[in-house]
C-alpha cells in the first residue's frame, strides 16, 4: 500500500511550460517547487516567508505536456528565524495512473515581521 500525502500544489503542465526540445522546462518545475515550499513556510510560520537559498535540485524523470504535477513538501530543519523545506514533484500521466518522480530540491526561508525584519519561528507576524 502506498503512502497517502496531500500535495501543496497540483497543476497541469501546458505547452507554454516546455523547453526548446518539447520537454517540460526544469525552471518551471523549480518554480512550482518554490511555490509549494513557500506556501508551507507561510502557513507554518504564520506570516511572510521569503526564500533565501535553493539547493540540491535533481530532475530524475521527465513529464509531458498534459501530465499533472503534484508538489509535496516537508520541513527538514528549523532555525531561529528560518525553515528549511524539502520539495518533491511527482508527475501523473494525463490518461492514467502511472506516476514518476520528476524533481526535488531544498529551499530555505526566513520569516519576516511587518517591517521586513527577520522574526523568530513561532512569533506571530504582527
Amino acid at each position: 500500500m502506498s503512502e497517502i500525502r496531500d500535495p501543496l500544489i497540483r497543476v497541469t503542465a501546458m505547452p507554454t511550460d516546455t523547453n526548446p526540445y518539447d520537454g517540460v522546462f526544469g525552471g518551471w518545475l523549480m518554480s512550482q517547487m518554490a511555490l509549494g515550499a513557500g506556501a508551507l513556510a507561510s502557513r507554518v510560520g504564520k506570516g511572510k516567508a521569503v526564500v533565501v537559498s535553493a539547493t540540491d535540485f535533481a530532475f530524475p524523470g521527465a513529464m509531458a505536456v498534459g501530465d499533472e504535477l503534484s508538489i509535496y513538501c516537508d520541513i527538514v530543519a528549523t532555525g531561529n528565524t528560518s525553515l528549511t523545506i524539502a520539495a518533491e514533484g511527482i508527475a501523473r500521466e494525463r490518461n492514467g495512473e502511472a506516476t514518476t518522480k520528476v524533481c526535488s530540491g531544498t529551499f530555505k526561508f526566513v520569516l519576516l515581521d511587518d517591517n521586513n525584519r527577520p522574526r523568530a519561528v513561532g512569533e506571530a507576524a504582527l
